[in-house]
């Protein structure tokens, strides 16, 4: 975010990182890498992780063409699990939002799982709640007791863990484990004792960098669900758009048009009111935006246990299923072409994607590798109607080797695309001031070619051209570490200098903080592998690309 405020400072700024997602058995001494690993963290390294999560904020000049952190900055912040957070919009107040620790339904302590997000024209930031169920703990079927409401909810976003009462009238212990053992530690991430927290994340939360003191929001009229982005469109006198994908197998891309018009200086709540709609894809290249609502042309509410039109903004997922919003691979980030402002999204993969369940927009049966959409509304370059109901689409490209002897698996790219110009698993994108994109990839050291051999490459970025002869042409850029993703690509408005974030270095198979697959970027006996972010800029000074 360029400093100050309004300006295109190319040299001083604050940067803004998320925290996803803590790795115990990385973090701490003594833990094994185990799937039931998290049963064994204690309070105090609990207490820890919560402290690592959400973001920070950080005060940055570029000195003698290094850029160096300003460590005495008044606006550098951490935002963590514990912040105090308002909850604004539809869902505010509502009383499947209301706590013992919050009887209002309008404060909430923390946010997590982090996952990518976006910048608004008014200079605040959004960041994207992703998957929040991992935090919690506990026996579904027990906490219906206390809010019958929530079971179908709880098994929708995939929270807790079903087990019926046995002979004895009492409910078995789980046989398995949380992501993170907070709910072991900490009442309000179990949900048998707080049956309604889980309600309470899950959103785009906006917050103000340049304000240390200011309090995030949870933007509950963005909807409720696994956010992976948050692309934000604003023309003169129009509503403010914001897409963002649900980063699950099978869910939607989603778009929310406010109700009033942005205007300069004007707009500090405008994400509060407003309609919120998922994708429908049709096989002729054309797709719709579908209205979620309860009642005549929308969802059944009684049918679906919906009390209330505000509820639509708590459960968009089973109101978007029940209008026939396509179900997606994966759905992650978004961007916005600056120069035909037309939409593209990542889609990461589907390993359970089926020839039957398989769509025009998702066709590829167990794709492993992923693929790029790009979503054209009405209008011409540059002056497109991101309001609309209608827009066409088309497959930008499919991610994965294109010399695959397996016809399905095969990527399709631009046909002079090289051995190292392919990448499977898309995730974040970026444009730089060029218009160029950029492609940031998930999943290379995870997953496995068809035949069961390692994937032969690691995460990095790449970028590509979206129009004229080296559209769909992607070139390799930057290389993550071993077990890293690579995530946010993001440019200085002068493009050069960029920025990415290398998530989970380290995390392969077996590693453990004592035994470690790196100890990047330290590399110091006692250090563990560290998340951290690479400012990259060329020798010469110019343009990142040129």
């Amino acid at each position: 975010m360029p400093f100050p405020l309004g300006t295109k400072s190319s040299d001083h700024g604050l940067l803004v990182a998320n925290h996803e997602f803590p790795t115990a058995h990385l973090m701490f001494p003594g833990i094994e890498a185990r799937a039931d690993s998290s049963k064994v963290v204690t309070r105090n390294q609990v207490n820890v992780e919560m402290a690592a999560l959400g973001l920070s904020v950080v005060e940055i000049k570029l000195l003698d063409g290094q850029w160096t952190a300003v460590s005495t900055s008044s606006l550098n912040r951490r935002i963590t699990a514990n912040t105090e957070i308002e909850i604004t919009g539809p869902l505010a107040g509502h009383s499947r939002l209301k706590t013992n620790a919050d009887a209002t339904g309008t404060r909430v302590l923390g946010t997590m799982g982090n996952c990518a997000g976006g910048v608004t024209p008014w200079g605040t930031i959004l960041t994207a709640e992703e998957n929040f169920q991992g935090y919690f703990w506990g026996n579904r079927v027990a906490a219906g007791e206390l809010a019958p409401e929530e079971v179908r909810n709880y098994e929708v976003y995939g929270v807790g863990y079903s087990a019926e009462k046995d002979a004895s009238g009492k409910y078995p212990p789980a046989s398995g484990a949380p992501w993170f053992g907070w709910g072991f530690h900490h009442d309000r991430f179990n949900i048998e004792k707080e049956p309604r927290e889980p309600n309470r994340f899950g959103y785009l939360v906006e917050f103000d960098p340049y304000s240390p003191k200011s309090q995030p929001k949870k933007r509950t009229a963005l909807g409720r669900f696994k956010h992976e982005g948050a692309t934000v469109v604003t023309k003169r006198r129009s509503p403010v758009v914001v897409y963002s994908g649900d980063d699950e197998r099978f869910q939607h891309i989603y778009r929310f048009v406010s109700r009033d018009a942005y205007q300069r200086n004007k707009s500090a709540d405008i994400l509060d009111d407003g309609d919120l709609y998922a994708a429908k894809f049709f096989a002729d290249g054309t797709g719709k935006w579908i209205k979620l609502h309860l009642g005549k042309g929308g969802a059944d509410g009684a049918a679906l246990g919906l009390a209330s039109e505000t509820e639509v903004y708590l459960e968009p997922r089973v109101v978007a299923k029940s209008l026939g919003a396509t179900p997606m691979d994966r759905p992650e980030d978004m961007g916005v072409d600056p120069n035909t402002d037309r939409l593209y999204v990542t889609l990461t993969n589907n390993s359970k994607l089926t020839a039957e369940l398989a769509n025009p927009a998702n066709p590829r049966e167990k794709n492993l590798w992923g693929h790029i959409l790009e979503i054209s509304p009405p209008g011409e370059d540059g002056k497109r109607d991101h309001t609309s109901d209608e827009f066409e689409w088309e497959i930008f490209l499919l991610a994965g080797d294109p010399g695959h002897p397996q016809a399905s698996a095969r990527g399709s790219y631009h046909p002079g695309v090289t051995d190292s110009g392919w990448f499977q698993n898309p995730d974040n994108l970026e444009f730089d001031p060029k218009g160029r994109l950029w492609i940031a990839s998930d999943g290379f050291p995870s997953h496995k070619s068809p035949d069961g051999t390692p994937a032969p490459v690691h995460d990095g970025l790449w970028a590509t051209e979206t129009t004229g002869p080296n559209r769909a042409l992607p070139k390799h850029f930057y290389g993550c570490p071993r077990g890293a993703e690579m995530c946010g690509p993001t440019f200085t408005p002068d493009g050069k200098s960029l920025f990415v974030a290398v998530q989970h270095p380290g995390m392969e198979p077996g590693a453990t903080f004592d035994k470690p697959a790196t100890r990047w970027p330290d590399f110091k006996a006692g250090m563990p592998p560290r998340p951290s972010v690479v400012a990259i800029t060329k020798d010469d000074g110019g343009e990142i690309g040129s």
